[in-house]
């Protein structure tokens, strides 16, 4: 087992408190978005080895891949760990998104590079071949856009709007008529379809729509309207912002979470979050964005349906395990929570959940890995990669004296990522 030295990401629309304070350090005094754990090639969390100095994780695992991984593993999805955990802290709101299918990535990224698109180019639409389902726990209140609305409600809101505005003493858009007239005029995967081309590519008269409403609903009351104001403030006259009304607005309380499967339209709002994915960067942005924005590439992956709110359930085991198991062979994502005794001895100890390789993350106190083959201590903010031949892991709370084992609380929190079982 190893302890892990990982990439804090510095993105705009991070948080420049709420990771540090998560993790108990000293902010950085920027933003930060985005901690990485795993063997991403982007950004690969460094090993420390028993000797002390530090190798990156995906060359680790590559130099022995059936002891890092499991025989299993490197079957399914060769010399690489399929999953990367991240702590994302947003502040403001992220792009509107999509991610592709394993062959959308693997097509998209084999094309791109025989055009020769270099790899860190802005205009790449695929970093890797791999595709990109994930899941979001919420750690704080966290706000998201997560698929599309029934169409007859997003038409509803389309025609309040136009209400709005003409309320105001504005001419109603015509580009907000036709959206309407998009949302009530045929199936409602073409109704959507067109209502999104319409908005992602009306140029000026999109900007000038989303501006005429944020207008008209700048005091006005109800959840749409706030959605307006809270994007509008951060990207003013964005199409993006009239492309959210479109989507499922989605509050989640701690301990929540919900899943995004390819072809998905989301954005993270605003909220603190445990965030597990296939070991991917495929990213397809459709607004609220300065960056690259491939429409034509966008209508090809993006799946035109209305959907549910896609919730993870937590999963109680009889062996005091919390697991959040999205429908996704690439990853599951254990809770564990130790607690003190009022004996001031730890509370029963928890397997660790392993189907090959895992990465754990402590958020809060101190954690014990204890395998047949030796303990690890893993400090509050620290994580660990636990290889495929270190089974069974117990985790327990750390309790003792010194640097390692202080106890800022009761107990300790820690996240646990594996492939699903």
């Amino acid at each position: 087992m190893y302890l892990l030295e990982n990439t804090l990401r510095p993105y705009a629309w991070g948080s420049e408190t709420a990771i540090a304070e998560l993790l108990g350090r000293v902010p950085s005094g920027g933003p930060e978005a985005e901690l990485w754990v795993g063997a991403h090639p982007d950004s690969p969390s460094q090993a420390v080895l028993e000797d002390g100095t530090r190798q990156n994780l995906d060359q680790l695992i590559a130099s022995g891949p059936e002891r890092a991984l499991g025989p299993e593993v490197v079957q399914s999805f060769g010399d690489r760990l399929p999953f990367l955990l991240k702590v994302l802290a947003a502040a403001a709101p992220l792009s509107l998104q999509v991610h592709p299918s394993s062959a959308q990535a693997a097509a998209g990224f084999a094309a791109e590079n025989v055009a020769g698109v270099p790899a860190d180019a802005p205009h790449r639409n695929y970093r890797d071949g791999f595709h990109k389902p994930e899941m979001i726990l919420a750690l704080t209140p966290f706000e998201a856009l997560c698929g599309f609305r029934p169409v007859a409600e997003a038409a509803g809101v389309f025609e309040r709007l136009i209400s709005a505005v003409t309320e105001s003493g504005a001419p109603a858009p015509q580009l907000l008529t036709d959206v309407v007239s998009d949302l009530t005029g045929s199936s409602p995967q073409d109704a959507l379809r067109s209502a999104f081309t319409r908005l992602l590519t009306g140029g000026e008269a999109a900007a000038q729509a989303s501006e005429a409403v944020a207008a008209a609903v700048a005091s006005a009351p109800g959840r749409e309207a706030a959605t307006v104001r809270e994007l509008s403030a951060h990207y003013p006259a964005d199409p993006g912002v009239l492309v959210a009304l479109l989507l499922n607005r989605v509050s989640l309380s701690p301990g929540q979470a919900i899943y995004l499967p390819a072809g998905n339209v989301h954005a993270y709002l605003s909220g603190l979050g445990i965030e597990v994915m296939a070991a991917s960067d495929n990213v397809l942005r459709g607004g609220l964005t300065p960056k690259h924005i491939d429409v034509p590439e966008l209508l090809r992956t993006v799946v035109f349906e209305p959907v549910s709110v896609p919730a993870v359930e937590v999963r109680h085991t009889g062996l005091g395990q919390e697991l959040y198991c999205p429908p996704f062979e690439e990853f599951a994502l254990q809770r564990l929570e130790l607690r003190m005794g009022s004996d001031s001895m730890a509370s029963a100890d928890v397997p660790l959940a392993q189907n090959g390789p895992v990465l754990v993350l402590a958020v809060s106190g101190s954690i014990v890995l204890d395998s047949p083959r030796g303990d690890l201590i893993v400090p509050r903010g620290s994580s660990a990669f636990v290889p495929a031949n270190e089974a069974p892991v117990m985790v327990k709370l750390a309790v003792g004296t010194g640097p390692d084992t202080d106890q800022d609380d009761d107990g300790a929190l820690a996240f646990a990522v594996t492939l699903a079982g």
